[in-house]
């Protein structure tokens, strides 16, 4: 793998975690640490001499079980040939009441498997968890599955992004109100961890704690797990019953289900080696 280097195309693979909920934007769509290191990289691509144009498709999409990903995601990213791929998958397959960890496990290793040939380097992640009932319920598959990503990365020669543990990702001020999905801050230093885990200079200090602040009174704690309830565990406890997903009828952001292709986005100035503003779509 190619550490430390002028990276120009990234392709990011998975599920809601790497399609960016619940980093809301104005517009209604989603900025999350793929975007956010996407613009970080092609700043860094425009300003080497010589280098190409950056480009970058995110072809996540909400709610994928990692049997959809490596059968609607991996190919294309495959066949896009990028110089970064990061891998996000499985997580969803061991939040369910029923998981086949061996599926699980075979799915990875065919993801990995076809995207290390692929890609200068491949990115795997052990992702981050809020603490609670939820996270010890289920943190049994979860470390079985991070386990087989250390396996994994070692075997194909790719690197990992180890989030999992991380006391500054464990701050409940680092989760949405659906308690499923990072804030905005979240994903900066999610960002930030993969652009350290390229070989790239730290910018900042992604583990250091956040600030201490007065813990929320009792009442309000209840009114917040009213919503929570009410807002994202009953809609999601219903999907689970009937068979659905939050990311049916959905595609990435970065593929034209109308073509039924992935397509590139690059910044809108290529000449700016500052901060990106804005892309735009490349085809062709």
């Amino acid at each position: 793998m190619e550490l430390n280097a002028s990276y120009t195309s990234f392709v990011a693979v998975g599920d809601s975690f790497t399609e960016g909920m619940s980093d809301l934007l104005p517009d209604g769509s989603y900025r999350g640490w793929a975007d956010v290191l996407a613009a970080r990289l092609a700043a860094r691509a425009q300003g080497a001499p010589g280098a190409p144009g950056f480009r970058y498709a995110n072809l996540a999409v909400r709610g994928k079980l990692i049997g959809q990903i490596v059968d609607e995601q991996v190919p294309i990213a495959a066949a896009l040939q990028p110089d970064v791929i990061t891998l996000v998958g499985g997580l969803n397959d061991t939040l369910r009441p029923k998981c086949d960890m061996g599926m699980v496990r075979g799915r990875l290793e065919e993801a990995v498997e076809r995207l290390a040939p692929s890609c200068k380097t491949l990115v795997l992640m052990r992702s981050p968890g809020r603490n609670g009932p939820v996270m010890e319920r289920f943190r049994p598959r979860m470390e079985e599955l991070f386990s087989l990503v250390g396996e994994l990365a070692e075997r194909h020669g790719a690197v990992v992004t180890d989030l999992y543990g991380a006391a500054s990702l464990g701050d409940p001020r680092m989760w949405d109100v659906d308690r499923l999905h990072l804030t905005a801050e979240g994903h900066r230093r999610v960002a930030e961890a993969v652009w350290q885990t390229l070989g790239l200079p730290a910018e900042s200090d992604w583990q250091k704690p956040m600030p201490e602040s007065a813990p929320a009174r009792w009442a309000q704690r209840r009114v917040d797990d009213v919503r929570f309830a009410r807002q994202h565990l009953l809609p999601w406890i219903g999907r689970r019953l009937t068979g659905r997903s939050s990311g049916d009828g959905r595609a990435g952001a970065q593929f034209d289900a109308g073509l039924g292709k992935a397509f590139w986005i690059t910044p809108e100035d290529a000449a700016d080696p500052g901060p990106v503003t804005g892309w735009r779509r490349l085809d062709g």
